[in-house]
Order: C-alpha cells, then structure tokens, then sequence
C-alpha cells in the first residue's frame, strides 16, 4: 500500500477518534465500526480533495470507494492515474 495510508490514519484519529490511538487494520470498515457518519464521510472527502488533488463527484460517494483505509487509497489512486492518463 501506497504512503498515503498513515496520513489518512493520522486524520482519522485527529478528527474521528479525537486523539486516541486506532485500534482497526486498513480493512475494517468504518461503518461496521461506527466510526464515520454522513457528516464524517464530507469531512474525509474534504481531506482527500484538498490532500490528494482529486475531486470526487456524489456518486462516487459510496462505501466500496470510502470504508476504510484500504479502499480510500486504491479509490484515491486511481482518481490520481486517471487524472494523469487524462491530461498527458
């Protein structure tokens, strides 16, 4: 997995779990853990946009794309690669 995973851990644990240490593997789903709520999921879409470059349309916004850590960087990545293969 791509370096982007600890900082996405670190802004979850700063905005979400408020300081305390996570305690999930990069495959456990936020909402199994009732870790993220709608609101939570604009946030981290802020991040992401603002962080990574990308722009992430609604329909984009579902849990296969935004559950975990895991999905949110192969989702992010390949945003970035399309993005990429598009302007060259």
């Amino acid at each position: 997995m791509s370096n982007m995973a600890d900082p996405l851990r670190a802004f979850i644990k700063e905005n979400f779990l408020f300081g305390r240490e996570p305690d999930f593997s990069g495959d456990d789903s936020f909402l199994e853990m009732g870790l993220i709520d709608s609101t939570g999921v604009l946030e981290l879409v802020g991040y992401l946009e603002k962080t990574h470059g990308v722009t992430i349309e609604d329909d984009e916004l579902v849990p296969e794309n935004l559950d975990s850590i895991n999905r949110i960087v192969r989702f992010v990545e390949s945003k970035q690669q399309a993005a990429g293969s598009a302007s060259a």
